[in-house]
């Protein structure tokens, strides 16, 4: 069997590694300008990479070549990098018994849409799997386990995804059939995240990182279920499960990215320095626009908005947020 993943970044290359037993091939295809002659020569290189492929694994930039044959196609590129890639995957021939699999999470600007709405925009009949889930590319380097799930509405192929990327005692898959809930779970926590690491930079507490998770679930959920999502879905592992890893990990680049605008950094520095997407930094924004359509509160999120989007200070930031007009709290009754 064949494995292609597209996208040579930290996460495209971590799942390549992970997979290596499962696949007979395994090709990585990346832009040409995404290919550094380090990775290319990783083989014969006596400086070794942060992340070590296996001899067999292939590099391309020759989108064609790396789906031929491949029964598995693995979407890791930025949200901003979706529907160009669907639409170079048009062009070069994706089948429709090929299974392409979304591990990007986010939302499009200024469509608003999620990441399966613009891939079938693009690809319209194409046998799509989303997977999300608690995955720190760094702790998986380490070796460390964990779990996410396959969602689609074709149950069938993500079976198939959880039968095949499944690795034991590392790496464990559930399917899901709700889409939405997952989709918008993995995305929407990253803007809570932020929101945690800006927290940790004020030194405000583990009281306080506990009501910004409870408060930005509540917001994550309200949201999710006005756009058709099942309550129960958020509090599975692409929602609760992501969420609690993001909001407390310095490998989380959202978390990092909260925590250096906690420190009065400002986003275009931070982002600069980082040199890696932060995908909560635009879906800020796009939450709040979802939100204010759907005439719902998401306080949280509103404030990292402003956070990252205009000059307030962390210390105003603060102050908004704890001074809000008192009300009762909402809850979710769960199955």
């Amino acid at each position: 069997m064949k494995l292609t993943v597209l996208g040579p970044g930290c996460w495209g290359l971590t799942i390549a590694k992970m997979l290596n037993n499962n696949f007979d091939e395994i090709c990585v295809w990346g832009r040409k300008e995404d290919i550094t002659d380090e990775l290319r020569l990783y083989k014969k290189t006596t400086k070794p990479l942060e992340i070590q492929l296996d001899k067999k694994v292939e590099i391309t930039d020759d989108l064609k070549y790396a789906i031929k044959d491949a029964e598995i196609v693995l979407l890791v590129v930025a949200t901003s990098g979706i529907r160009p890639v669907c639409k170079q995957l048009g062009e070069a021939g994706l089948k429709d018994e090929q299974i392409l699999v979304n591990l990007s999470k986010g939302l499009e600007l200024p469509s608003l849409k999620r990441m399966s709405e613009v891939i079938k925009d693009e690809l319209p009949a194409s046998k799509l799997v989303i997977l999300s889930g608690p995955t720190l590319a760094k702790e998986i380097l380490n070796g460390c386990p964990t779990a996410a799930c396959a969602a689609s509405d074709d149950m069938n192929a993500a079976e198939f995804v959880q039968k095949h990327l499944t690795v034991p005692s590392k790496f464990r898959i559930y399917t899901n059939s709700d889409v939405i809930g997952v989709e918008l779970g993995g995305s929407l926590k990253n803007v809570i995240a932020i929101a945690s690491g800006f927290a940790d930079a004020m030194k405000l507490g583990d009281n306080c990182r506990g009501t910004l998770l409870t408060r930005g679930m509540a917001e994550i959920v309200r949201v999710s279920v006005a756009l058709g999502a099942s309550p129960s879905t958020l509090y599975g592992l692409s929602g609760m499960g992501d969420l609690i890893a993001t909001c407390s990990s310095p490998f989380s680049r959202n978390f990092t990215v909260g925590s250096m605008l906690g420190k009065g950094k400002k986003i275009d520095d931070i982002l600069n320095e980082l040199g890696s997407v932060a995908e909560g930094v635009k879906t800020s924004k796009a939450l709040c626009e979802l939100a204010q359509k759907l005439n719902i509160e998401v306080p949280v999120s509103s404030a990292i908005y402003e956070a990252v989007y205009t000059d307030i200070t962390p210390e105003e930031v603060l102050n908004k947020l704890m001074n809000r007009k008192l009300r009762q709290e909402d809850s979710y009754n769960l199955i």
